[in-house]
């Protein structure tokens, strides 16, 4: 039989925990607009109901195998529980979730009561905090006020002032500011810049087609020009903080997920309990008409798989159908996903494109126009980016991250190669080919630059040894002839010819013996490669299967996936073990057929781990197999993206993907951010080696071992046979890493907060 359809699981919740707010912010749909149910709620939620609702979340979580579920708390405002009433709160969530799965607890505030007491109950649950502020005083003040009229901007400022504290930075998840096309954009954005938030969130007022947003005149697009003059400036200052609007704009336009519920065509997997235990649906729906937001259940007598299942959420689960006939038609709806659910609503219904249509439209247009340039290595990243990382359960806009971080290094390298070249030097002329080439075929470069096995190179190179030294700075036309190859662009470029190969990176490799050690000319373009050397010529079409000349670079490719099969880069035997040599076609379809089998095994037994690998891995290089026979694996530290292997079996395969790139993200990582304290030698002994180990060493022991103990973990729960050994080797191989390399005290504040988030992933498996 058939499985039926997997169940749709809900993954966020938000707790109306107090129902009252102390402000009187006019722009605030959860008092100020169409939906007035706050009148008729609790003004608080029971310990009754708090207890039924994580009860209801937990049970969700376990039936789903859910590896983490967020809560946010939410009003209102939740500080008016006063410390000792949140801390309470957050308490029974810990109880009850806690044991089930790994529990996120975020919060909303406007800010102006948080105290080091409450801080310091905040810490001590590790709760992410995100502050309401629309920018400077004026901007501020014209919305966000007291009932009486006051101010409330020192209070708020207090309030991050006391989160930029070291002992309380960690909490703070950033600034949420609504719009207001009244507001000067620029002052907005440098206000909230001001205060060095983690995050900063940009949020369109609230309204429908029936309560249309206050425009300068009738078809202005005033707030599309407003965000525009925001991402611009954001853009020229080095994207110096993540802004979560453009930041989903570039991940859609990719082709990844918008992350919010405002874009995009993610599924909505949010509910809301409000302070009586009734469950709803998202709170913006308030804006549309009283009981938008119902569904009818409450805590009590609905489990969360009900409400997940209703039809008033499936709409907003189906993605492009459940838009109306103009959003399936429009050109950008997989990145404006028809705006948020809420304002679509008119006229009884919503099928509607967003009251906002023509501002996002316009919007998204020009963010799609002028790409972000490289991200900044030293800043830029936010706040959860460890965690996110240590996440099991996989986050490939992370990874993603760590790429565009990669493909810059790469950039800043060629650059400096670049720099020494003597004028008319070899490599001169490829240089300027792959500037020029950078400014019309940006993603081809950007392509070739991914290539792990491209910095090796450059690395080697301006260090004057190995392969890079033996193919010099004239690989720059290598590099310049493949990305014009991609871009079906045409050049002329003398290459250089090693040991009779010429090889143009993630392409292939022509073969010409007769030149040794040489130059040949290469001439590209659309879909034609030429290369000639004295009286040999050799015409490829890229596409083309091998010949006696011509070795393409193969692919491995599966479901969703497909990476390079690197038997032919003279750069990739930069790990500690040999390369093998080019592989014959029996040998490639083994290893074709293998990596297939193995994708399968790791999306089924860690699919966010699948999530990432196929963001960030690259090529695979088969090894020359010991003889000893055992299954071998290995990264290099300058070559992001790249695992070499021997040939083995799918399972173990899988394992050493997994394993094998967590290295490599790891090495990615310590590119961006410093992780351990140089400040003296620590040497620590850990389980998997005799010899004691550098504390950089072990803290990569510890991110690789980690994931390998959950494939075996599930396998364990699978009953497969010996799984279970395995999975306690490695579980306390790490556990025992852990407590070590805390005991030594050689993290940074960053590094021990990676470490903190692996023991915390780790803390709910079986012993």
């Amino acid at each position: 039989m058939a499985p039926g359809p997997a169940r749709a699981a809900l993954t966020e919740f938000v707790l109306k925990v107090h129902a009252r707010c102390d402000l009187a912010c006019d722009h605030c749909y959860v008092y100020e607009h169409a939906d007035q149910s706050w009148r008729r709620r609790p003004v608080r939620m029971t310990p009754d109901v708090l207890r039924a609702a994580a009860g209801r979340i937990a049970e969700h979580a376990a039936a789903h195998g859910l590896p983490d579920v967020t809560v946010v708390l939410h009003g209102g405002e939740p500080l008016l529980l006063g410390p000792d009433g949140l801390g309470q709160v957050l308490a029974e969530l810990r109880r009850v979730i806690g044991p089930v799965t790994r529990l996120r607890i975020g919060m909303q505030t406007n800010g102006v009561l948080l105290s080091e007491r409450f801080c310091d109950v905040l810490a001590e649950h590790d709760v992410a905090v995100g502050v309401s502020l629309d920018g400077d005083r004026a901007a501020n003040d014209r919305h966000r006020i007291y009932r009486s009229g006051a101010s409330s901007y020192d209070q708020v400022l207090r309030a991050l002032a006391l989160l930029r504290r070291p002992a309380y930075r960690r909490l703070w998840s950033g600034l949420l500011c609504t719009v207001d096309v009244r507001n000067d954009p620029i002052a907005v954005y440098e206000a909230l810049l001001a205060q060095e938030p983690s995050r900063i969130d940009f949020l369109l007022p609230h309204a429908t087609w029936d309560d249309p947003p206050w425009r300068p005149a009738a078809g202005d697009t005033a707030y599309a020009r407003w965000l525009r003059a925001v991402h611009d400036r954001w853009r020229a200052d080095g994207r110096p903080v993540p802004v979560r609007l453009f930041d989903s704009l570039l991940s859609t336009a990719r082709g990844g997920p918008s992350g919010t519920e405002w874009l995009g065509l993610d599924p909505v997997d949010l509910a809301v309990i409000e302070t009586d235990g009734e469950w709803e649906q998202a709170d913006s729906l308030k804006t549309a008409y009283d009981g938008a937001p119902a569904t009818g259940m409450t805590v009590f007598s609905h489990a969360a798989d009900d409400v997940a299942a209703s039809p008033l959420l499936a709409r907003r689960r189906s993605g492009r159908a459940g838009l109306s006939d103009e959003c399936r038609r429009c050109p950008v709806v997989d990145q404006c996903g028809g705006g948020l659910f809420a304002h679509r609503y008119g006229a009884g219904h919503f099928d509607h494109p967003s009251v906002y249509c023509a501002d996002l439209k316009e919007l998204i247009v020009h963010v799609n126009e002028n790409p972000p340039e490289p991200v900044r290595l030293d800043a830029g990243l936010p706040d959860d980016f460890i965690d996110r990382l240590a996440a099991p359960t996989g986050d490939r806009v992370a990874i993603g991250r760590l790429v565009e971080a990669q493909i810059a290094i790469v950039r800043a390298l060629l650059a400096e190669v670049a720099d020494r070249l003597p004028a008319g030097g070899a490599g001169a002329d490829g240089w300027e080919a792959l500037t020029a080439l950078d400014r019309s075929a940006p993603e081809s470069v950007a392509r070739i630059a991914a290539h792990p096995y491209v910095r090796a190179w450059a690395v080697d190179c301006l260090a004057g040894t190995g392969t890079g030294a033996r193919q010099g700075p004239g690989y720059l036309s290598a590099l310049a002839a493949a990305a014009a190859l991609d871009a079906g662009v045409p050049v002329r470029l003398d290459v250089p010819v090693r040991s009779g190969r010429l090889h143009l990176p993630t392409m292939g490799t022509v073969l010409l013996p007769e030149v040794g050690d040489g130059t040949a000319r290469v001439e590209t373009g659309p879909g034609s490669l030429r290369v000639r050397a004295g009286d040999v010529t050799v015409a490829v079409s890229p596409g083309a299967a091998g010949g006696p000349r011509w070795w393409p670079t193969r692919r491995l490719v599966a479901p969703d996936v497909s990476v390079l099969l690197e038997d032919g880069d003279p750069h990739r035997d930069c790990h500690r073990l040999p390369a093998d040599d080019r592989l014959d076609d029996a040998g490639a379809v083994r290893w074709a057929e293998t990596f297939a089998a193995a994708w399968q095994v790791i999306r089924d037994e860690v699919p966010g781990h699948a999530e990432e690998l196929r963001t960030g891995l690259r090529a695979v290089v088969p090894l020359r197999r010991s003889g000893d026979g055992v299954s071998e694996a290995s990264t290099a530290r300058q070559a992001f993206g790249g695992v070499a292997a021997t040939e083995t079996d799918a399972g173990s395969l899988a394992v050493l993907l997994v394993h094998e790139f967590q290295h490599s993200k790891m090495n990615a990582l310590l590119d961006v951010c410093d992780l351990v304290d140089g400040t003296g030698p620590i040497d620590i002994t850990v389980g998997w080696r005799p010899d004691p180990r550098p504390a950089e060493a072990v803290l990569h022991g510890i991110y690789a071992h980690a994931a390998v103990a959950d494939i075996w973990r599930v396998r364990a729960d699978r009953q497969v046979d010996g799984a279970q050994a395995v999975y306690r080797q490695y579980r306390d191989w790490t556990a025992e890493a852990i407590g070590a390399l805390q005991r030594a005290d050689a993290l940074t504040p960053a590094g021990s907060r990676l470490v903190r988030q692996v023991a915390r992933s780790m803390s709910g498996w079986p012993s």
